[in-house]
């Protein structure tokens, strides 16, 4: 297939394919699964009850956790992503078509991310207690 039109048709010949597989699974899974009846559910009620290390749950299901750990995972995900945009320019970095602008540009970057990390020192953010 090739030609304007060859692309088009790999592409839906693809989708053709995966719709088969998805109709074939689920069918094989009706054909095949287990057959559960009313009663059967009924005979089975302690099925779906909360499980946890073999005890029986005493209580309710309500747990505070701590804001500082969310504060935590937010900091190190916004720092994570934002450092991965280091690793391109360094890639690029030497290249001559890049001049002086390329450099100017990763220090205001890294000033922005200066700036954050300062911020949170100065609100006691990073402080773990």
């Amino acid at each position: 297939m090739s030609g304007y039109l060859g692309g088009y048709a790999t592409l839906g010949l693809l989708l053709l394919v995966g719709a088969a597989v998805f109709v074939v699974a689920f069918a094989a899974n009706r054909v095949l699964g287990p057959r559960r009846t009313a009663d059967s559910i009924a005979t089975q009620s302690g099925k779906y009850d909360t499980y946890e290390c073999g005890l029986d749950p005493v209580g309710g299901d309500w747990a505070q956790a701590q804001i500082r750990y969310y504060v935590y995972a937010y900091l190190y995900a916004l720092f994570a992503v934002e450092s991965v945009f280091l690793f391109p320019w360094a890639m690029v970095f030497d290249r001559p078509e890049y001049g002086a602008a390329v450099v100017i540009e990763m220090a205001i970057f890294v000033a922005v991310l200066a700036l954050g990390i300062l911020y949170a020192w100065r609100k006691n953010i990073l402080r773990w207690t």
